[in-house]
């Protein structure tokens, strides 16, 4: 089997259903014509979410590398008609086709521990930092660092001073960390350019 098909740890499950979405809406700096990256994606609920802030004039790169997740968000776009999510069936631990500075947001919901547990979350936030426009944010949702379920083992979530210290390492300063509920946390990131 193609590596690129596989399955990952934490493919199937979504913490979109668990979170605030109206705080997610107020916190994300995405406005409609904006170019958006949801990484890591797996079926698409966020990406779906942000395709309605973003409008036709708007982007959504919904990438992740579980097939059927990515099967799963293009039946979704066919049947609802949808033409501003291009999905991308991508390795976010490998270079993105996705050109320099070319996206005003990136979204990483609740999978920066998963790229810290295979030791490449320095790969990816590198890789964030590169597509990101100078001034572009770094959403980063992630489970409280408390006893789940849900979300992943207590040994692999992140504390909301380890987010910052990973990615303030990559070209970020961090702005804002807003509660999402009872489960998740959103902290916000600024490139500081390339």
């Amino acid at each position: 089997m193609n590596d690129t098909h596989k399955h990952p740890k934490g493919a199937g499950k979504s913490s979109f259903e668990l979170i605030n979405t109206k705080t997610l809406a107020d916190i994300l700096p995405v406005k409609p014509g904006f170019v958006v990256l949801d990484l890591a994606c797996g079926r698409g609920l966020y990406s779906m979410f942000l395709s309605g802030i973003i409008g036709d004039q708007g982007l959504v790169y919904a990438v992740d590398f579980w097939q059927e997740g990515i099967g799963l968000l293009d039946q979704e776009i066919e049947a609802r008609d949808i033409t501003n999510i291009k999905t991308l069936l991508l390795d976010g631990t490998q270079e993105m086709d996705i050109d320099d500075d070319s996206v005003d947001v990136c979204l990483m919901a609740t999978v920066l521990h998963d790229f810290e547990e295979i030791n490449k979350a320095d790969a990816v936030l590198k890789q964030i930092h590169r597509i990101l426009k100078p001034g572009g944010c770094l959403a980063v949702v992630e489970f409280k660092k408390i006893e789940g379920p849900p979300g992943p083992p207590m040994k692999i979530r992140l504390s909301e001073g380890e987010v910052e210290k990973m990615v303030t390492g990559h070209g970020f300063e961090r702005e804002k960390t807003a509660d999402m509920g009872q489960y998740n946390y959103l902290v916000t990131f600024r490139s500081r350019g390339n």
